[in-house]
């Protein structure tokens, strides 16, 4: 079978690629220099594994700006383009995922379209209606970055929002991709579809802001968070999974999310929704006050280590520790910058600072989101709220 996945994102380039080993892929994509390296065997995003099996070949995969050679023969098109949310609007911007289907359906008029990228609640049901066209399936993804390849290798689970034939295609040819022997399946409505994506994503962002919320309780009390949350987490019911603190949740996914079921709540009673949203402002303010305090009035320069949410990617939208940045510059701290993926001389106005060594003898105070080996000699200049080493 051929298939086009357009959008060659972590979403799209893991799908492209699990699918790949049995089927012939084509990715589109608008960024010449994604497909230029795609073509050259290497992944455009850090992702350990997916670097590999590019790498390592074997797979029918292929990579094109040309729509004809993506489209043309295509039974099957994966969109996988970017829904960032907008803040005017209040709600998500679905230009490119709608004008993709749109192009889709007519280039390639016998094809199933699966939207893999996240949307409103009630999105693809009212896009049937507007392109007059059934064969739309929506199917969320829960990918991690940077383990993207893996999650769709093994997923937790698979959910198509399609409780027909074009449902059960679409679930029969993500469990043939899967490595992992049982994979609980779910089809469903395409509109409940839509909200478990969103109420999934919402629910992990309210663990990250309850654990960060204990996080600010105890370090105003002087009490040591570690031994709270592990008292916590040792209940069953709890775990001592995905509890460790933070600045705040952040990366694509959790902050636009969020936002976007927040907007869907328009019409429906709610307080924990906006709870949850507003929890990732407080603990910010509340952490640049604290680190505000430990400069002790002084004007010395903070380094901020790395944008990157978590190790093994190299995505920094919305990271929390962006938000620090800003609350502290704002209150006239000079701030340099450590983050060897950037391309440009300075982020938001400080300087970047890619040699490590100079970056430690410039910076009287180190922000670091999580805690690395490479801050080890300078650990008594690091602020961090990485209790437990882990993302």
């Amino acid at each position: 079978m051929k298939i086009a996945v357009v959008g060659a994102g972590y979403v799209g380039l893991a799908n492209a690629v699990m699918l790949a080993r049995r089927h012939h892929v084509v990715v589109l994509d608008t960024d010449a220099r994604k497909v230029e390296a795609l073509r050259a065997g290497l992944s455009p995003i850090v992702d350990a594994e997916l670097q590999a099996q590019l790498a390592g070949g074997g797979l029918d995969l292929s990579a094109t700006l040309d729509r004809n050679l993506a489209y043309d023969g295509a039974e099957l098109v994966i969109v996988a383009t970017p829904t960032d949310y907008d803040p005017v609007a209040n709600h998500f911007d679905t230009r490119s995922v709608d004008a993709v289907t749109a192009d889709a359906l007519a280039w390639a008029p016998q094809a199933l379209v699966v939207i893999r990228s996240t949307v409103p609640v009630g999105h693809t049901r009212a896009l049937r209606a507007r392109l007059g066209h059934e064969a739309i399936v929506f199917a969320p993804e829960f990918l991690r970055e940077g383990r993207a390849l893996h999650d769709s290798l093994h997923p937790s689970r698979i959910v198509v929002g399609d409780t027909g034939p074009r449902g059960q295609r679409v679930a029969g040819l993500l469990r043939e991709g899967a490595l992992a022997a049982e994979v609980p399946l779910l089809l469903t409505g395409s509109t409940e579809a839509e909200a478990i994506k969103l109420f999934a994503n919402t629910c992990l962002a309210m663990r990250v802001a309850f654990f960060n919320e204990l996080d600010t309780y105890a370090l105003s009390h002087g009490l040591d968070p570690r031994q709270i949350i592990t008292g916590v987490g040792l209940d069953p019911r709890i775990g001592l999974h995905y509890n460790n603190p933070s600045f705040g949740y952040g990366g694509y996914c959790l902050p636009k999310d969020t936002q976007q079921l927040l907007a869907n709540y328009a019409d429906v009673p709610q307080n924990l929704i906006r709870a949850i949203v507003t929890a990732n402002t407080t603990r910010k303010d509340f952490l640049a006050r604290d680190i505000l305090a430990r400069m002790n009035g002084a004007t010395r320069t903070v380094g901020i280590y790395r944008l990157t949410m978590k190790a093994g990617s190299d995505n920094f939208r919305t990271s929390s520790v962006q938000g620090i940045m800003k609350r502290i510059k704002a209150k006239g701290v000079p701030v340099i910058v450590y983050e060897p993926t950037l391309a440009d001389d300075q982020f938001f106005g400080s300087p970047v600072v890619r040699d490590l060594a100079q970056f430690k003898r410039e910076a009287a105070l180190i922000v670091a989101n999580r805690s690395t080996p490479e801050l080890q000699d300078v650990q008594d200049r690091v602020y961090t709220r990485d209790l437990f080493g882990g993302d």
